[in-house]
C-alpha cells in the first residue's frame, strides 16, 4: 500500500489528522469514509477536494466510501453557515441524491475488490429510527457541554441556532458509528470546517463501541488574492456541464494566477511529485506561456468531463483568444458558442438585413436591431484597415454585397 498521509502532506492536503490515525492507515486495508452534501444537483468545485481525497486514498490500497446524506440533507449543517438554509422536499432530494452519486462514480473506481468504491446513503439507516430512540440510543452519550463547545455552535450563537441544527452533529456523529459497526470504516475524511462534527463520531464510538476510529481532514481552499475559491460572477463553478459550460470551467482554471495554480495542480491533479516540479521550471522559465495554467485545466477538464470537451474549449477559446478557422467555429456546439460570446458586446441581426444590404459598409453600420459601428465613415475605415472579419473571415472587398454563410 501507499503511504495515503505522505502523499496528502506532499500535496498540502493535511490539516488536522487524529493521533493513530497513521498507524491504522500502515497496520491494514483501512475504510474512510466523506460526506457530500445533496443540496443540489450537481457537486461544485469546492466537492472537487474531497473527492480526489477519495481518489488518493483508493490509489493508496483503501477503500473509499461516499456518504450521500439523504438525512442530514433534510436537517442542514451549520458548519461555515451564517442562516440556516432552506431544508428541502423529499422528491427533490432524492433527485439531487441521484445525480450526485452520478458525478462521483465518473472518479471512483466500483470495481477493483476489496478496495472497491461504494456510495452510501444515511436515510437507510435513519429511516426507521424513531425520535425517542434517537435521543435514547444516541444523544445519551453526548453531553450538551461538548456539543456546546464546538466551533460551528458558537459562531451561531448570536445569529441564533435552531435545536435542527444543533443536533447535525450528533446526527453526523451517528453516521460514524453506524458505518463503523456494519461496515468496519474506521476514518471519516473532510474539510477542516468539519472538524467538530467528525470527531464528535469518534467519540460516540468510543463510548457507545468502546471501538478506536480516526480522523483527517483537509484545509480549506482559498485563493491568493482573497476572493473565494470557486465563486465567478455567476457564481459557483459547478461539475454539471449544464450549470457550467467545460468552457467557462476550462477558463476559470486557465486564470488562475501563478500562485494558485501552482497549489491547485497538487491538489486537485493526479500529476506527481516530479511532473509538478518540472512544470513548476518550465513556467518559471518562461511564465508568459503559463504552462501550469494550461496543464492544470487539461487535467482537470478531461476528468471532470472529457477529453472532447477540453479539445472543444481549446477551439473555443481560440474564437476569441487565438488563431481559429471558420471550420473552428462551424464545429461549436451552441452551448459552447454562447458561452464563449458572455459578456462580449453584441447585437442581433436579422437574416433580411443580411440579404438586403448592399454592401459590408451598410451592413455594419445601418441594421434594424442596432449598429456596429457609429457612421459608415467608421465602417469604411475599420474595413479598409482590414479590422473586419466575419465567421473568421477577414473582408477584403468593401463594396461587395454581403455573402454571408449561416452557420
Amino acid at each position: 500500500m501507499k503511504d495515503f498521509v505522505a502523499e496528502l502532506k506532499w500535496r498540502g492536503m493535511i490539516h488536522d489528522i487524529m493521533p493513530g490515525a497513521e498507524e491504522q492507515l500502515n497496520k491494514e486495508m483501512t475504510a474512510a469514509y466523506i460526506g457530500f452534501d445533496p443540496t443540489a444537483d450537481s457537486l461544485h468545485i469546492g466537492s472537487l477536494v474531497q473527492i480526489m481525497t477519495l481518489v488518493h486514498f483508493q490509489k493508496a490500497g483503501h477503500k473509499p466510501m461516499a456518504l450521500v446524506g439523504g438525512a442530514t440533507g433534510m436537517v442542514g449543517d451549520p458548519s461555515g453557515k451564517s442562516a440556516e438554509r432552506n431544508l428541502l422536499n423529499e422528491e427533490e432530494l432524492n433527485h439531487n441524491l441521484k445525480c450526485v452519486q452520478q458525478q462521483l462514480e465518473k472518479f471512483l473506481d466500483f470495481d477493483c475488490g476489496d478496495n472497491a468504491a461504494e456510495v452510501v446513503n444515511n436515510y437507510d439507516w435513519f429511516k426507521e429510527m424513531n425520535f425517542l430512540d434517537f435521543i435514547r440510543d444516541v444523544g445519551k452519550h453526548i453531553t450538551i457541554n461538548y456539543m456546546m463547545a464546538k466551533d460551528s455552535v458558537q459562531k451561531r450563537l448570536e445569529t441564533g441556532l435552531s435545536f435542527t441544527e444543533f443536533s447535525y452533529q450528533l446526527v453526523q456523529g451517528y453516521d460514524f458509528y453506524y458505518l463503523y459497526k456494519n461496515k468496519n470504516c474506521k476514518l471519516q475524511l473532510g474539510g477542516s470546517d468539519q472538524w467538530g462534527n467528525i470527531v464528535t463520531g469518534t467519540e460516540l464510538i468510543r463510548r457507545k463501541a468502546q471501538g478506536e476510529a480516526y480522523a483527517i481532514t483537509t484545509p480549506l481552499i482559498k485563493k491568493a488574492d482573497g476572493s473565494k475559491f470557486g465563486k465567478t460572477e455567476e457564481g459557483n463553478v459547478w461539475l454539471d456541464p449544464k450549470r457550467t459550460s467545460p468552457y467557462k470551467f476550462y477558463q476559470y482554471w486557465l486564470n488562475a494566477s501563478d500562485e494558485d495554480a501552482a497549489n491547485y495542480i497538487r491538489i486537485f491533479t493526479l500529476k506527481s511529485k516530479e511532473e509538478i516540479e518540472s512544470l513548476e521550471k518550465e513556467h518559471a522559465d518562461a511564465p508568459h506561456a503559463r504552462a501550469l495554467q494550461k496543464a492544470l485545466a487539461e487535467d482537470i477538464t478531461v476528468r471532470v468531463h472529457s477529453r472532447a470537451d477540453y479539445e472543444m474549449a481549446i477551439k473555443a477559446s481560440n474564437i476569441l483568444f487565438g488563431k481559429s478557422t471558420t471550420e473552428d467555429l462551424a464545429s461549436l456546439d451552441e452551448d459552447t458558442l454562447l458561452a464563449v460570446f458572455d459578456g462580449v458586446p453584441q447585437i442581433n441581426v436579422n437574416k433580411s438585413d443580411l440579404n438586403d444590404s448592399e454592401d459590408y459598409t451598410t451592413l455594419l453600420s445601418d441594421t434594424t436591431q442596432g449598429v456596429i459601428f457609429k457612421s459608415k465613415g467608421e465602417a469604411r475605415r475599420m474595413l479598409k484597415q482590414g479590422g473586419v472579419s466575419i465567421n473568421k473571415e477577414k473582408i477584403e472587398d468593401q463594396s461587395a454585397k454581403p455573402e454571408i454563410q449561416l452557420l
